[in-house]
């Protein structure tokens, strides 16, 4: 780490600013609304997307025009800023690129983690949080080195994940912590960095058949793939998301996994491995997302249909 630039010690006034998705546009945000400087943005390319194939621009983008400021695709960019380093500081937050051992010699960069590190490093800590089913995770205000994720912490806090938490509403609750953390940091200085202590794990990218719902697993289990979002199955040789559900029982009824064990006009439960689920919300493949008593009006389920095939 002796290659990277010092973090000011006594706060920076100043900021560079990477970021892409609308998750990081509140950052952005309440750094301008803080008083700081946002010398530049830096974003990921417009993206071409639809059937018109219009070029649609990033929400970090948006935000930075609308406030007036400096935007750049290309992080090299923040190396012209970076000639007069007074009082400045990068600022990452969901870039979605890696900053290379060139730029981070001649601009320190701090970025905003989802996670109580060393665990879940990478693209999807949130997600793998509540699919691993932890009680809680958190935010750390980091060093950006060149190896993902594995800088120094400035500032660490533990944010509880709820049973009912789903991916936005945990995100909004770190947002609201992160915030506070990266300003207070920005403005009154670093000090001294923690390193990283434990056994690391990896949050990858969440895939299709992480959200693919096996019924022979428990429904805490599937319950919790519902409330990362996406999560689907099939019925009747159709396929259908499942947006919302609750865990009714935790030990198994006499059917199989996947088949219906009680139903009737304005409710659905399924047998699963260990435990009961309770559709809420739905969207079959085509249509518009549906209540389970909407639903249940056209679905054609018996006591006998099975889910999953």
């Amino acid at each position: 780490m002796s290659s990277l630039a010092p973090l000011p010690s006594a706060g920076a006034s100043r900021v560079v600013f990477l970021g892409t998705p609308e998750i990081a546009v509140p950052y952005l945000e309440a750094l301008v609304a803080g008083g700081l400087k946002v010398e530049l943005v830096v974003t990921r390319p417009d993206v071409r997307r639809g059937r018109g194939n219009e070029v649609s621009a990033s929400p970090v983008k948006i935000a930075a025009q609308k406030l007036n400021l400096p935007v750049s695709h290309d992080a090299s960019d923040v190396l012209k800023v970076a000639i007069d380093q007074k009082n400045l500081v990068g600022v990452v937050v969901a870039f979605g690129e890696l900053i290379s051992e060139e730029v981070l010699a001649q601009i320190p960069m701090v970025n905003v983690h989802f996670s109580l590190l060393p665990r879940w490093r990478g693209a999807a800590p949130v997600e793998r949080a509540i699919l691993a089913g932890d009680d809680a995770t958190g935010v750390c205000i980091m060093r950006v080195v060149e190896k993902l994720d594995e800088g120094e912490v400035y500032a660490r806090q533990e944010v509880a994940i709820d049973n009912n938490d789903n991916v936005e509403s945990l995100k909004a609750k770190l947002n609201a912590v992160a915030i506070k953390l990266l300003l207070d940091k920005i403005k009154n200085g670093f000090g001294n960095g923690v390193s990283q202590t434990g056994e690391p794990s990896y949050a990858k990218k969440i895939k299709p058949i992480d959200l693919q719902i096996d019924w022979s697993k428990s429904a805490e289990l599937i319950a919790r793939q519902v409330r990362v979002g996406g999560a689907f199955t099939f019925v009747n040789g159709r396929r259908i998301k499942v947006l919302s559900a609750r865990v009714m029982s935790e030990v198994s009824k006499d059917q199989k996994p996947g088949q219906v064990c009680e139903i009737d006009r304005t409710t659905c439960f399924i047998a699963t491995g260990k435990g009961v689920l309770s559709l809420i919300e739905v969207q079959p493949e085509g249509k518009s997302v549906m209540k389970i008593e909407e639903w249940l009006n056209g679905a054609r389920l018996t006591i006998e249909s099975v889910f999953g095939i």
